[in-house]
């Protein structure tokens, strides 16, 4: 039982590193199970079906379900028709990817539609789903003309919308600004400038570069120090609130499609591109289907080379063990898991946590292994020793022109959890004399084993235990829980904290202090030891064996007893089994006698028809006329209904269910036999009038 709670201990602590510990990690397997499940059949709209499709492009997954027939239909069907300009975005995207077979005339009839409509759109989002389509056929049908006349007016009507803090609005009625719309009038720009018959104005271009800047000057950093930033929506006009994930999207989205089609670089910082790239694969795996789409296209357009490429520093696993002689291993990779360019990972410092002014490690240079594609610190320095401490990590590319072209950000930050095997010794329990404080009784123990001990004291009388804890390295060791635990033989619990005195752990129980909070229990009292911290590997709670302790009679003033806590879940448990003795049956008679009273009962039954042939029943009364026929009928039935009745109770039915069905069906020879009655009543006084 105690190895088993010691690993659950174990357990505990490690469950606790591990969510104390958020390295994000590039896009791996686990996106593309993920994506297969989000995404796994027809979807509901055009949006969503582009969704599912263009995560499956970027993942480059293989058995992806097959929509292409049913969902080819649906784009051309929508490109054919007057259907929303929303639903006519997301019908040419979904095209580009699975290039169905549609007529140039369509792609004419709709790019002359949507030329007609950019000069009448009034809002930010219908401009930016008419010039998106505009851009998607002219990559898709490059022969159909949809140039924009007056692109310079476009631009300038767009721009119009522009705050200062580069911020958007949705239309020139709405004074509110919003981050999330900053992303579409960027996108929408881009889209412009593409579709510009002849140069957009530089100076133009270059203002919109000045708001991105802006943007990038209100972005937040997450709440850990670890350079994860995002845009947050702060927009509150009445539109449909968009959360941090969309925002951050659609900024993404617009600044990589503006930074596409214009010359010369957007100079953005390059932590802040990197932090964005943290912040996407800091989510995980979102639960969701749009937010999955969201982080998988955003993280995808951070590595198309419009921006800064963010080069993610990512460590296999952040626990270490010294007795294992683990090798720290650290990875470089793009966000989609791509290899990074040529590079060397230097291990700028190492800090305890506990002593954060002096180093235990200080400018290593990881050896890179080729053949893994990881770069590997292979055996911990020996002042590195049990502990958690911090990693300051620095990213150096061999190509020093490069440097514009990656993000790399500045020094990375990793805690790090260092275990081992700690050795417990010199482990001692002695029983004192309270006056003299000399041993009476002293034992060793070995707490790596099984034995236990025997003991006995009176209330003028001490227990001292002590023992010592030392690292893999001979150093002394302090865990974070060290207790022992008195479990007197009634199930009453007491627990002492065990101090660190600087060598050792000791700790002298004084009983003539303790008579109260032992509510003068004398008996046996079980003692066991609790060792416990994340980095120690073999943590332990240990039975140390028994004391037999005897304490003064209780006066009458002292502390009552108090009940023993309930276990909550205990009503959960198995209940006691309940034993029921059944009375046995009474004797019953024999069967012989059981058909003879049978046979008495069917004979006043039997008298009765033969009474009826002696009689000699006829039918000269029974009405002529259909319905008072049917009274007679329905009359003779509900009687026979009756002695069925009586059939089915003696055989199967309940004296309950009996009685109910014996009342409707007395209702109804009520009903049934009044009328029949009533109309042989007035038959016979017409008899005897005639």
């Amino acid at each position: 039982m105690a190895t088993i709670l010691a690993k659950f201990l174990l357990l505990l602590f490690t469950i606790s590193i591990c969510n104390a510990v958020t390295i994000p990690t590039p896009i791996s397997d686990s996106h593309r199970s993920a994506a297969l499940q989000l995404f796994h059949g027809s979807s509901s709209s055009l949006e969503e079906t582009y969704e599912a499709l263009r995560v499956f492009e970027i993942l480059a997954l293989e058995n992806k379900p097959d929509v292409s027939s049913a969902t080819c239909q649906n784009v051309v069907e929508n490109l054919g028709s007057s259907s929303s300009l929303k639903d006519l975005f997301y019908a040419l995207k979904v095209n580009g990817i699975l290039k169905c077979k549609v007529d140039r005339a369509v792609f004419q009839g709709t790019a002359s539609r949507l030329k007609a409509t950019v000069n009448d759109a009034s809002t930010l989002v219908d401009i930016y789903y008419t010039i998106g389509s505009l851009v998607l056929i002219k990559d898709q049908a490059p022969n159909v003309d949809v140039l924009l006349a007056d692109a310079d007016g476009t631009f300038h009507s767009i721009k119009a919308l522009s705050q200062s803090d580069g911020r958007w609005r949705y239309s020139s009625d709405n004074p509110e600004s919003s981050t999330y719309a900053a992303g579409l009038a960027l996108e929408a720009l881009a889209g412009v400038i593409s579709l510009a018959s002849s140069e957009i104005d530089q100076s133009r271009v270059n203002t919109v570069k000045s708001d991105i800047l802006k943007l990038f000057d209100s972005i937040q950093k997450y709440g850990t120090d670890d350079g994860t930033f995002y845009f947050d929506e702060k927009f509150g006009g009445g539109r449909e609130h968009q959360g941090s994930l969309s925002t951050t999207s659609s900024v993404v989205r617009g600044v990589t499609s503006f930074a596409a089609v214009t010359s010369g670089k957007i100079d953005l910082p390059g932590d802040k591109v990197l932090g964005l790239a943290k912040f996407f694969l800091g989510i995980g795996v979102p639960g969701s289907a749009k937010d999955f789409f969201n982080q998988v296209e955003s993280l995808a357009l951070l590595e198309s080379k419009r921006v800064p490429i963010p080069l993610v520093l990512s460590l296999p696993a952040t626990v270490y063990s010294l007795s294992k002689k683990d090798q720290l291993k650290v990875t470089v990779n793009t966000v989609l898991g791509s290899a990074a360019p040529p590079l060397t990972v230097k291990l700028v410092r190492a800090f305890h946590t506990d002593a954060k002014g002096s180093a235990v490690i200080e400018g290593k240079e990881l050896q890179y292994d080729q053949s893994s594609g990881l770069h590997v610190l292979s055996v911990f320095p020996d002042n590195v020793d049990v502990g958690t401490y911090v990693f300051v990590f620095e990213i150096v590319l061999h190509d020093s022109g490069s440097e514009n072209d990656y993000a790399i950000g500045g020094q990375i930050r990793v805690p790090i959890y260092v275990t081992g095997i700690v050795k417990v010794s010199n482990a001692e329990i002695a029983v004192l004399d309270s006056d003299l404080g000399s041993d009476e009784t002293q034992k060793t123990l070995d707490l790596a084993g099984t034995d236990v001990v025997s003991l006995s004291a009176n209330h003028l009388q001490k227990l001292r235990f002590s023992f010592q804890l030392t690292t893999p390295h001979g150093r002394a060791f302090k865990p974070r829980q060290v207790l022992l635990k008195l479990r007197h033989e009634t199930k009453y619990e007491h627990i002492f904290v065990v101090r660190n005195t600087g060598k050792k752990f000791e700790i002298i129980l004084d009983f003539l202090g303790l008579v109260d909070k032992f509510y003068y229990l004398s008996g046996r009292y079980d003692f066991e030891l609790t060792v416990g911290d994340a980095v120690m590997e073999n943590s332990f709670l240990r039975p140390l064996g028994h004391l037999e302790l005897d304490l003064p009679e209780a006066p009458e003033k002292a502390a009552r007893l108090p009940p023993l806590p309930v276990d909550p879940y205990s009503r959960y448990g198995p209940k006691a089994e309940i034993g029921h003795l059944f009375r046995a049956p009474e004797k019953r008679p024999p069967q012989n006698v059981s058909l003879a009273f049978l046979i008495l009962t069917l004979l006043p039954f039997i008298g009765f028809l033969v009474g009826l042939l002696r009689l000699g029943v006829n039918f000269k009364n029974f009405p002529s006329s259909a319905v008072p026929a049917t009274y007679a009928i329905l009359f003779q039935l509900g009687v026979a209904a009756v002695l069925l009745l009586y059939v089915l109770f003696w055989l199967k039915l309940d004296l309950f269910t009996t009685l109910k069905a014996l009342g409707f069906l007395g209702a109804f020879l009520l009903f049934v036999g009044h009328r029949i009655l009533s109309h042989l009543g007035s038959t016979s006084a017409k008899l005897k009038s005639a």
